[in-house]
Parts: structure tokens; sequence; C-alpha cells
């Protein structure tokens, strides 16, 4: 095998570890002030969804809140919940929860102020979305956002669900 096929299958392999990996484990605070380890998050054996977000970013917001709008539907029909996680720093996270109360977002939310959950997936932009199958495993990634993009994440959703 040439060099180059072999990094490329390295490469290749590598991309499908990352992608069935299990989450990392931090310790992280929801906006109601509870430590949470991010390993242990979860949703009774159904997938679920996390969606890295600043109060500042524009792209985010319309996401969280495009999201908001069919999250309902969602849940009745996938069971699918979303944790939302702010990547705001530690002095900017007094406007986390008047963001999530204004928007009425009914996501549970975490605050990643080191961003060390999001750059433990990769993720370099937000918004910057992972979707986890029931049993935690990590099987999708995202970065950015348009209108319309909540669609996919549903969909990928679905197809855990009828697996």
């Amino acid at each position: 095998m040439s060099k180059g096929l072999f990094i490329l299958a390295m490469l290749l392999f590598a991309a499908v570890e990352s992608v069935n990996a299990q989450l990392p484990s931090f310790k992280l605070k929801t906006i109601e002030g509870k430590t949470i380890d991010t390993q242990t998050l979860s949703n009774d054996g159904k997938p679920f969804i996390i969606d890295f977000f600043a109060t500042w970013c524009k792209p985010c917001n319309r996401e969280l809140s495009a999201i908001s709008e069919v999250y309902d539907e969602w849940q009745k029909e996938t069971g699918v919940k979303l944790y939302a996680v702010s990547i705001d720093k530690a002095q900017n996270a007094n406007k986390v929860k008047p963001l999530v109360n204004q928007h009425g977002w009914e996501y549970e939310v975490i605050l990643d102020p080191n961003s060390e959950f999001r750059k433990s997936f990769g993720g370099e932009m937000i918004p910057f979305v992972v979707i986890c199958d029931g049993d935690g495993k990590i099987v999708y990634k995202h970065n950015g956002y348009t209108e319309g993009a909540e669609q996919e994440l549903i969909e990928k959703v679905r197809e855990l669900v009828k697996k």
C-alpha cells in the first residue's frame, strides 16, 4: 500500500472512530447552577442533540429558535431531547438565562465557559451540533446554520429511532 493510501485509510478510520465515540467527561454547570458530568448526558435510551451556541451568535439563536418552533412535535414523534450548551465566557454567563427565557427555549441549558466540551468534538465554529444515539454514541456532527437546516437534524434523529 502506498504511503498516501495508508494515510487516507488512517484518516478515514479516525473519522469513523470519532463519530462513534462516547461523550467526553467534563464537569460543567447548568444555568440553574447544578454541576453535571457531560459523559452522563442521556435521554432514557432515545437519541439526543447537543447544540453549542453563544448569546452573541445570531445564527445560533436563529437555529435554536427554529428548533424551538418544532421541538414539541419532534419530542412527540421521536422522543429526542436537546441540550443547548452555551460557550459564553464566564463573565457573560449571566446573559444566557435571560436570552433563554426571552426566546422561551425549553431545552436543558449547560454552560461551557472555556469551550472545552465543544473543542473535544473538534467543533471550531458555532453553531455546532452533535447528535448522539440512545446509547450516547456520537453519530453525527454539523457546523454552521442555514435556514431549514433543522430538517436535516430531525431526519438524522428519525433514522436513529427506526433502527
